[in-house]
């Protein structure tokens, strides 16, 4: 991330944390400006040159997205005037913000990290599954509805999110915006998200003692996912970001068997 996204991003989020009127519907709008301007290279283009000048850029959204709620237009012609570092600082920019929003409007509990991460989980089960929501070739309607299939009861909140990142992926793959996704959300509550490997499920006092462990560590909460692999024999595997603690028997086998084979 350059110098520029950095601050812009800063500057957006600090303009989030003191804008108001910004609800769901507000959210749902800047992630669907995020793919109208996404799909227009030309709009996407003239929103990155600074020839226009601020008040240019001003225009131009004001003039492109005029059903926006105002307290929405006045969040994206605070990032379309920053200067971003490249084109899809400036998406991922909008993005954020839009699910920045929408997390603000669920409960601090978590749990709507853990649908996310559900989602993820499952979505990337199966090839073919991942395929149908991360091609191209899959439109809008299809993608909504096999995310609604796949969430069941989930909240309006998941949805929203899980909805626009497989219309949008911008070439990620579909577990890395979803762990993306899950981070943005977990920070608009002050928390890490930490991913829980076990053999067998946590049982209530497990679980606590792990989410200790972490905040210890790391300085703050975290939001734990927790993933059952039999093939881990037991122990526990942590990952917090790119950071792995591998206490499983599994990895402890396999270290013993590079030491009698070395």
């Amino acid at each position: 991330m350059g110098s520029a996204t950095r601050s812009a991003l800063e500057a957006a989020r600090t303009a989030l944390s003191g804008a108001k009127n910004v609800d769901h519907a507000a959210g749902e709008q800047l992630l669907a400006a995020a793919r109208t301007i996404a799909d227009s290279p030309q709009l996407l283009a003239a929103l990155m040159s600074t020839s226009s000048g601020e008040k240019g850029t001003v225009a131009l959204v004001s003039t492109v997205f005029s059903s926006l709620s105002p307290a929405s237009r006045s969040l994206l012609e605070g990032i379309a005037t920053s200067r971003w570092s490249s084109s899809d600082d400036l998406l991922a920019g909008i993005e954020e913000i839009g699910i920045r929003a929408i997390a603000a409007t669920a409960p601090r509990d978590g749990s709507l990290e853990r649908e996310l991460f559900e989602f993820g989980r499952v979505a990337t089960s199966e090839p073919d599954l991942e395929l149908a929501l991360s091609s191209k070739r899959g439109g809008a309607e299809g993608k909504r509805s096999l995310v609604d299939s796949l969430l069941g009861s989930a909240s309006a909140q998941a949805r929203a999110i899980a909805s626009h990142l497989v219309q949008q992926p911008r070439g990620r793959r579909l577990a890395a915006l979803v762990s993306q996704a899950v981070s943005i959300v977990a920070d608009v509550s002050g928390k890490g998200v930490a991913t829980v490997s076990v053999a067998r499920p946590l049982t209530s006092a497990q679980r606590s003692s792990v989410e200790a462990a972490i905040t210890a560590r790391y300085g703050r909460e975290h939001v734990v996912n927790q993933v059952v692999d039999p093939a881990l024999i037991g122990g526990v595997r942590i990952q917090v970001g790119d950071e792995v603690i591998d206490g499983s028997i599994a990895a402890r086998l396999a270290d013993l068997s590079l030491q009698l084979a070395s």
